[in-house]
């Protein structure tokens, strides 16, 4: 197995500093994917670049959204020679902590996903968590089973071939919608999956580029679509979970 670490980042050059110094210790290669971001953190990005000398800054113009970003990080990584990526988010809400455990999940099963598990703290708004229950269910009606414990974390392990090939069968989300989707259409793939918990705190002042009136909809055409794609594939899912 050979690793890198992805971060897919949009106007986060400050806190991702942070996020990528919380990474030197394990020693990874990483690959930072700007989604068009402006003039300051380009300008961050470019001091990152020149200061860390494990990370090396990809941009992406103009901004087409995490999905986006994140795809062009595996086509990248895998042309590199990477087998597997391990992706967090820039913005510091990821516990860098974790990554050993997840490093281990991938070495024991490289063929898995490895999803992040979120451990929250006491900083989570309650909103968030009821959003959250709510993909669960959507998720666990499209692969019909409790296979995908969490799909909105986006700290995971990810088997690079897989991910080629879930991407080759069609466009995927291009923004928040994504990493559920792209969870779902692995189990699809048959690629199994794992899990490992992660700490995840909200961070005051955070920046999100969550959209109510944007994202909501989108979301809910996603799960919609995933379902009827579930409904194709049942008896297939069904043998799959008998298996296990």
């Amino acid at each position: 197995m050979k690793p890198c670490i992805l971060i897919p980042c949009f106007d986060h050059g400050e806190p991702l500093r942070a996020v990528l110094e919380s990474l030197a210790p394990y020693s990874l290669p990483c690959i930072v994917v700007d989604d068009g971001s402006g003039a300051e953190t380009l300008a961050q990005l470019d001091r990152i670049e020149r200061e860390i000398d494990f990370a090396r800054v990809e941009r992406l113009s103009p901004n087409r959204g995490k999905g986006v970003a994140v795809c062009a990080g595996f086509r990248l990584a895998s042309g590199l020679g990477f087998t597997h990526a391990l992706t967090l988010d820039a913005d510091g809400q990821h516990d860098a902590s974790a990554v050993p455990a997840l490093l281990e999940a991938m070495r024991k099963d490289p063929d898995a996903l490895v999803l992040g598990r979120p451990v929250f703290d006491e900083t989570a708004p309650r909103s968030r968590m009821w959003a959250r229950q709510l993909s669960r269910v959507a998720v666990w009606i499209a692969t019909l089973s409790l296979e995908i414990p969490d799909p909105l974390c986006g700290m995971r392990g990810i088997p690079l071939d897989a991910a080629l090939r879930v991407m080759a069968r069609g466009p995927l989300g291009p923004r928040m919608e994504f990493d559920p989707e792209f969870a779902v259409r692995c189990v699809f793939e048959g690629v199994p999956v794992r899990s490992v918990s992660v700490g995840v705190r909200y961070i005051e002042g955070g920046l999100s580029h969550f959209d109510v009136g944007r994202d909501f909809p989108m979301m809910g055409r996603t799960y919609l679509r995933l379902w009827v794609g579930m409904l194709a594939r049942a008896p297939q899912l069904l043998r799959a979970r008998s298996s296990r």
